[in-house]
């Protein structure tokens, strides 16, 4: 007896096939998920490397902020605000800061102007200009104490720069002990140093203005210095954002010159940020109040990337 077409049961649906009505499902690892997760393996290195280097020991230092850690007898007492209590209260903090900003300001201005300079005469095409790009990129790569002690061996009373001053008949001052030469000696020794690097960054985006540009402002007339201002600036910008953010987080962390050079000194004429953090923490036994001026140090930097980085649009060329 055969069967109607209208009585005949329908065969089950297959597992994961569509129903009469409904969209098919779709699979579980589309191509997307398995990108996403093949991305995220990629990332996950940087990502562990953040979290343990610096998320980590972020949040440590807010706790030790906290309390007041004395190493050698064992006790690790909560203390809530006190210690930013005492950074409202502490009288040498003005005069740190002061110091901090003149040298980040001093620092910040002559490092950049004359990389500048000297990427623009290093990038004309003379003979000899590779030997002179060595020359002044080589202290980049030379150690920093070891470049800190010469540096101190020559400014000192009867060091090499007073024995060439003594020459010409100048009696030169004592460098590094004078509350108004420290400052400068300790500035113009870091701007030796890292010069270079901004230098070559600086030479870099240099040789990468379109020479057409130059080309056509000469036929119209314009001169050297409209030229450099209304071409190699506009074009030059985004390096010029990317060295000035880096050397402002630079130079508010500058520790070695200032310990090898002045040790703070004369008064707190030299005792930039960094070096009051690290005299309090560790040579005073202060670990909780070290760690309070290490948030302080936290919030300045952050507060002047987030200000950079919000101004650029107002002179990047390449940000609208």
């Amino acid at each position: 007896m055969s069967v109607s077409p209208r009585t005949a049961v329908a065969d089950p649906p297959k597992s994961g096939s569509a129903t009469a009505g409904q969209p098919p499902r779709r699979p579980f690892w589309t191509r997307r998920r398995r990108d996403q997760l093949a991305g995220l393996a990629f990332i996950s290195p940087q990502l562990l490397g953040s979290a343990v280097f610096v998320l980590l020991p972020i949040a440590l230092v807010f706790r030790y902020s906290l309390h007041e850690w004395n190493v050698l007898a064992g006790d690790f007492n909560y203390t809530g605000g006190d210690n930013y209590t005492q950074l409202l209260d502490d009288a040498n903090l003005p005069e740190v800061l002061k110091s901090t900003a003149l040298f980040s300001v001093g620092l910040v201005v002559l490092n950049l102007s004359l990389a500048l300079l000297l990427a623009v005469l290093l990038n004309q095409k003379l003979r000899g200009m590779t030997v002179f790009r060595t020359l002044f990129f080589s202290p980049v790569v030379v150690s920093l104490v070891a470049w800190t002690i010469v540096w101190g061996f020559l400014l000192q009373n009867n060091g090499g720069i007073n024995g060439l001053l003594h020459t010409v008949g100048i009696d030169g001052p004592n460098w590094l002990r004078g509350e108004g030469t420290a400052m400068l000696s300790v500035i113009v020794v870091q701007v030796f140093k890292n010069v270079g690097l901004n230098m070559v960054l600086f030479l870099a985006a240099l040789q990468g203005v379109p020479k057409e540009l130059y080309e056509a402002a000469r036929v119209d007339g314009a001169g050297a210095w409209i030229r450099f201002r209304s071409i190699t600036l506009p074009l030059i910008s985004p390096t010029i954002l990317l060295t000035s953010v880096i050397t402002i987080v630079g130079s508010l962390q500058v520790f070695a010159q200032i310990a090898v050079l002045t040790q703070g000194g004369p008064k707190l004429s030299t005792t930039v940020l960094v070096y009051y953090l690290y005299q309090q923490a560790f040579q005073f036994h202060h670990f909780g109040y070290g760690a309070t001026l290490s948030i302080l140090l936290l919030l300045i930097v952050l507060a002047l990337t987030v200000l950079q980085w919000q101004m650029r649009k107002r002179w990047v060329f390449y940000e609208s």
